[in-house]
C-alpha cells in the first residue's frame, strides 16, 4: 500500500508541522504499508528537508503556502503518485494565512474524493467553537457572521471525504447535529514519542515559566510575563525566567518585537524564535511549568500532549473546550482566570508551595502520555483506510 500524507512538515513552520511529523513516522513499517509520500509546502530552500528523510518515507514539496492553485498543484502530484489512500492533516489555515488561499487549500479533500482515492481527514478545529475575532479573522460582528458562514461552506466541502476524524466529542456532536455527517468519528489525538522521563532537580531555586507556540492572536505572553513579575514579589527567594518559545502568529507580525520592547526591563525573558524538531525535547525539559496563556482555543492541543510526553505540570486557563480534553484524556493541570495574571500567578504559586502536588501532577500527564502511542493510533488508521478501499 502506497500512502500519501498531505500536511506541513518540519522544518515548514506551517501550523501543524510537528504533528504530521510524527504521525506520518508512526506508519513506516507497519503491515501492508509500502511506502509513504508526504506532499508538503515548498521552502525557499527545499533541500532542507533533507535533515528529517528517513527510509521508507519520501518528501515532496509541492505546493506554496499561500498560494490560490494549491488544490490544482496537489492533484496533479497525486495522478502522477497514484497513492493507495491520502491522509490529511488540517486545520483551516493550513493552507494559508490569506483567507482566499487558506479556503481554497481545504477543496483539497473533495478534489481527492473525485479522483477516487480513499481519503481520511484528521480535522483539528471547526468553526462553530474558535472565536474568530481572538484569532485574527474578524474585527467586527459583520465579518465574523460572513466568515462563520464561508467556515459552514468549507466544511461541507471537508466532509466530502470518505472519513473525517475530529479530536473533541463535542465536535463530533456538532458536525453530526449541524451538517447531518455519517461519516465523523472520534479519532484521538494521540501522543508523539515518549522520551525517558526526566525529572526536576529537588529543592530548586529556579523556576522557568515555558510557553510555546505561534503568539499574538489568542496566545498571548502578556499574561505570563506579568504573572512573573508577581511571582518574583511573591517568592523574592527563587529566580524566576519565562520563556516565550515560538514565533509570530503569520496574522500578527511584529508581536514578539513588541513584547521585547514592552518587557525590555525584563532581564531574564528568554525569546527562542523558531524551534526545529530536534531542539523541542530541550525546550521542555528546561521549563519547570508549561504555560497555556490561551483566551480561546482551536481544537486539541498538541502542546498539552507534548507537556505530558515530558514529564511536566501545566498551568492552564478556565477554558470549555481545553478543560474537556484535559478531562477526557487523562492530563492535569493548576487552573487560572483565561487572561489574568494574578490568578496564573497564584496558581503557579499553589504548585511551588506544594511540590507534592506539582509531582502527582507530573505523573498524571506522563502517565496520559503512555495512553495512545502513534503507532496504535496508526493502526486505526490502516485499519479505517483498509475498508474504505475494500467498499471502492
Amino acid at each position: 500500500m502506497k500512502l500519501a500524507f498531505i500536511t506541513p512538515y518540519p522544518p515548514s513552520q506551517v501550523t501543524l508541522n510537528e504533528y504530521g511529523y510524527h504521525l506520518s513516522r508512526s506508519f513506516i513499517g507497519k503491515k501492508d504499508v509500502d511506502h509513504i509520500y508526504i506532499l508538503t509546502n515548498n521552502l525557499k530552500d527545499n533541500s532542507q528537508y533533507s535533515r528529517y528523510a528517513t527510509d521508507g518515507l519520501e518528501i515532496i514539496p509541492c505546493w506554496d503556502f499561500n498560494s490560490w492553485t494549491t488544490v490544482l498543484a496537489i492533484r496533479s502530484k497525486l495522478k502522477e503518485l497514484q497513492p493507495d489512500a491520502v491522509i490529511l492533516n488540517l486545520q483551516f489555515m493550513t493552507f494559508g494565512e490569506g483567507k482566499i488561499p487558506a479556503a481554497l487549500g481545504l477543496l483539497t479533500p473533495w478534489m481527492c474524493r473525485i479522483l477516487g482515492i480513499p481519503t481520511v481527514v484528521i480535522l483539528h478545529n471547526i468553526t462553530e467553537t474558535v472565536k474568530l475575532d481572538t484569532i485574527g479573522m474578524a474585527d467586527s460582528k459583520l465579518k465574523g457572521k460572513l466568515y462563520l458562514w464561508i467556515g459552514e461552506q468549507l466544511t461541507k466541502f471537508i466532509l466530502k471525504a470518505d472519513l473525517v476524524g475530529v479530536t473533541i466529542s463535542q465536535y463530533v456532536t456538532i458536525l453530526k447535529e449541524k451538517y447531518h455527517a455519517d461519516n465523523i468519528v472520534l479519532l484521538p489525538h494521540g501522543n508523539f514519542e515518549l522520551p525517558e522521563r526526566n525529572y526536576l532537580p529537588e529543592n530548586s531555586t529556579k523556576i522557568n515559566l515555558m510557553a510555546f507556540g505561534k503568539f499574538g492572536t489568542y496566545k498571548k505572553a502578556e499574561v505570563m510575563l506579568d504573572a512573573m513579575e508577581i511571582l518574583q514579589k511573591k517568592h523574592p527567594e527563587l529566580e524566576f525566567t519565562a520563556t516565550v518559545a515560538g514565533t509570530d502568529n503569520p496574522n500578527v507580525k511584529g508581536y514578539i518585537d513588541g513584547l521585547k520592547s514592552t518587557y525590555s526591563h525584563l532581564p531574564n525573558v528568554i525569546y527562542t524564535g523558531y524551534i526545529p524538531e530536534e531542539k523541542v525535547a530541550e525546550i521542555f525539559w528546561d521549563s519547570t511549568f508549561v504555560i497555556f496563556p490561551y483566551t480561546t482555543t482551536t481544537g486539541s492541543s498538541g502542546i498539552l500532549h507534548q507537556a505530558g510526553s515530558y514529564g511536566r505540570a501545566c498551568i492552564l486557563p478556565k477554558i470549555d473546550d481545553l478543560e474537556r480534553v484535559v478531562e477526557e484524556e487523562g492530563y492535569g493541570g493548576a487552573y487560572f482566570e483565561t487572561d489574568n495574571a494574578e490568578s496564573l500567578a497564584d496558581a503557579v504559586s499553589s504548585l511551588i508551595d506544594d511540590p507534592e502536588e506539582r509531582k502527582r501532577i507530573e505523573d498524571q500527564n506522563y502517565k496520559a502520555a503512555k495512553g495512545l502511542p502513534m503507532g496504535e493510533l496508526a493502526q486505526w488508521y490502516l485499519s479505517h483506510i483498509q475498508t474504505l478501499a475494500s467498499r471502492k
